[in-house]
């Protein structure tokens, strides 16, 4: 994906990621999450859900590279914020889709959504610092 003009209205293309049991136990444990409904079905559906689903902290992190892909390696993450909604269970496709909201000041608000099959699993908002020129 090559990088897209920061300006406000500017929609990023979508990022298509499949979800796999290995993705979901993987980015729990790499983010020292070792929450069992991360990696263990039967306890998981013993609690109420369906299957194991993606961490908070694994869904902020597709967010940022998401934004980071989309708008180039170098621009300087200033904050993130989400919010958490439908699970994302093994076997279904998480699908990125943002939008530049705000640009001011050399700051950039990208507004976010990564859905699942049952609807929107994390919404939120990433600050970026604009690099020299990428603003139009």
């Amino acid at each position: 994906m090559s990088p897209v003009s920061i300006q406000t209205g500017t929609k990023l293309p979508e990022w298509e990621l499949p979800i796999t049991p290995t993705m979901v136990v993987s980015t729990a444990i790499a983010t020292r999450d070792f929450q069992d409904v991360h990696h263990d079905r039967d306890i998981a559906q013993a609690a109420g859900s369906r299957d194991i689903f993606v961490n908070i902290l694994t869904s902020t992190a597709l967010c940022q590279k998401y934004v980071e892909d989309t708008l180039g390696h170098d621009v300087e993450i200033r904050g993130i914020s989400i919010r958490l909604g439908a699970p994302a269970y093994p076997y279904d496709t998480l699908t990125f889709s943002g939008e530049v909201a705000e640009v001011r000041d050399g700051i950039a608000i990208v507004k976010v959504t990564g859905s699942v099959s049952l609807g929107a699993h994390v919404i939120g908002t990433v600050t970026v610092a604009v690099r020299a020129g990428a603003e139009a």
